[in-house]
């Protein structure tokens, strides 16, 4: 098969307009549009019983929890409503948020419930327990036009 100069030129010519308006496309969507990244810390309170055994309960004074923005407003919001039945949120709406989330499962530890336990970090805070865990999304706006 044999290909002439035109079909050639022709078929470049596609190409390039699809290359071009892809990256105008694309740069255009950048401008415009932006990702907002959140964090959730819950925190609610746990019976001792319901303490799982091979679970490691921090102390609320640890140094690791003070850094992670959020968990001790969760831990207080959770005691001072008694919530045992639901959880206490803070909503982080800060850049890097996400690392938050990161943070508490990586740098204290996070206990990964198999039989219907809590999962996260199980916190003393005085004669109380309190399980703390946190989540990240990301919610990606574009303008209407």
């Amino acid at each position: 098969m044999m290909l002439r100069g035109k079909d050639v030129a022709m078929s470049m010519l596609a190409v390039g307009t699809a290359a071009i308006a892809g990256y105008v496309l694309r740069n255009g969507k950048s401008r415009t549009s932006h990702a907002r990244s959140k964090a959730d810390v819950g925190a609610r309170i746990v019976n001792e019983t319901e303490v799982p055994d091979e679970a490691t309960v921090v102390d609320v004074s640890s140094r690791r929890l003070r850094e992670l923005p959020g968990t001790r407003r969760a831990i207080k919001r959770a005691v001072s409503n008694d919530a045992r039945e639901e959880w206490e949120h803070v909503t982080l709406e800060t850049s890097g948020a996400w690392e938050v989330v990161d943070a508490l499962r990586r740098s204290l530890p996070y206990h990964d419930a198999d039989d219907g336990e809590y999962n996260g970090v199980y916190v003393r805070y005085g004669e109380t327990v309190v399980v703390i865990d946190a989540i990240g999304w990301a919610h990606v706006e574009e303008p209407l036009h």
